[in-house]
């Protein structure tokens, strides 16, 4: 199974690439499942319901967030209506929405995602990921109920991100980092068969401060008073994300790679793919 992961998707420029080269992508590569991460897509702090079903009808079957999950205040609604929207799992019980979810690939397997948060230097500090990870497996096992299994796990310290891996080593299909906006070098196939990344990085402007208009960061690290409002950069995005290949015997990985297009990083697409 050829699985494709865009990481957080940062403002309009961001989210118009993701719609315009996803379609393509989907084709091009023979994809048979794809997961965006859209918290950042309505102006950089959250998403509505419009951007949301745009993405889906991209060829995006799920969409991931985070932190900013509620920024958009029409997303405590919306949730409840969309299967293939996720908050992260680890928000207390009655929470709105689902933080995972059974899905259908295009090649007919069966595709757990789950969006998990972190808690290290993260706002709000939300119930125990690894417990919530544990109970999401415990009902729906690889090899069992599901054929391939994906976290999204939301979290800022490297750390936290990389013990998560280990955990559910040689029980998931994928574990790929988001939130910090910068994707990482480390992707890698651990011990026990889970592709993994510290951080896919972001659908994006990258002459930014991590999707955002850089003035305003800037001032505010060096006078350390705001002058404005953070807005999203408006420049051409670059798209980054993680592509995997998955064993259809086994549900663990065969091949991680990055995938990046756009004016501002190297570009690559996965060699197994071409």
């Amino acid at each position: 199974m050829r699985l494709l992961f865009l990481g957080d998707m940062v403002g309009k420029t961001g989210r118009t690439a993701v719609w315009e080269r996803l379609p393509g992508l989907v084709g091009d590569l023979k994809l048979d499942f794809v997961i965006v991460n859209g918290e950042n897509a309505a102006g950089g702090f959250g998403i509505t319901e419009d951007i949301f079903l745009e993405t889906i009808n991209a060829g995006a079957d799920v969409v991931t967030t985070g932190n900013h999950v509620w920024d958009q205040k029409e997303a405590v609604v919306f949730c409840e209506r969309h299967d293939q929207f996720l908050r992260p799992a680890n928000y207390p019980a009655g929470t709105p929405g689902r933080g995972s979810n059974l899905f259908f690939a295009r090649n007919g397997a069966r595709v757990l995602v789950a969006n998990i948060m972190g808690r290290v230097f993260m706002h709000p500090e939300l119930d125990d990921p690894f417990k919530a990870a544990e109970t999401i497996l415990d009902a729906c096992p690889l090899g069992e109920q599901a054929d391939a299994i994906v976290f999204d796990f939301h979290a800022e310290a490297t750390s936290e991100k990389q013990c998560f891996g280990h955990f559910v080593d040689g029980r998931a299909s994928l574990v790929v980092g988001t939130h910090t906006h910068v994707p990482t070098a480390d992707h890698q196939i651990l011990n026990g068969g889970t592709a993994y990344i510290s951080d896919a990085g972001m659908c994006g402007d990258y002459d930014s401060s991590l999707g955002m208009d850089k003035e305003e960061p800037l001032n505010r690290f060096i006078s350390k008073m705001p002058k404005g409002r953070f807005e999203a950069a408006s420049g051409p995005a670059t798209l980054c994300g993680v592509g995997v290949e998955i064993s259809d015997r086994t549900g663990l990985a065969e091949k991680i790679a990055p995938l990046r297009l756009g004016p501002r990083l190297d570009e690559t697409i996965p060699e197994f793919w071409s």
